[in-house]
């Protein structure tokens, strides 16, 4: 089981297009703390480096979602994507 599978499944039952989560409730999801690299905006960049998988980055994009971390280094935006994105191709 993935540390960040509670994150996918907690994301894939969202209804809204769009919703942002601080740290805390993230941690709170997952059932354990964040690492320290979570601060870094590349962390959570969805659309980096899609070779190197990243558990946290994989539960968002299997839920469907990008994730953005906010200006205020405490908060992640997920933004649902058009199911035409999530296709390879």
């Amino acid at each position: 089981m993935n540390d960040y599978d509670a994150l996918r499944d907690y994301l894939m039952r969202q209804k809204q297009m769009e919703l942002v989560l601080s740290f805390e409730q993230i941690e709170e999801i997952i059932g354990a703390a964040l690492p320290r690299a979570a601060n870094r905006a590349s962390w959570w960049d969805t659309s980096r480096s899609p070779d190197i998988q990243m558990p946290q980055r994989e539960a968002c994009l299997a839920a469907g979602f990008k994730a953005t971390r906010m200006p205020d280094g405490q908060t992640v935006r997920f933004t649902k994507q058009k199911n035409d994105r999530r296709r390879p191709g």
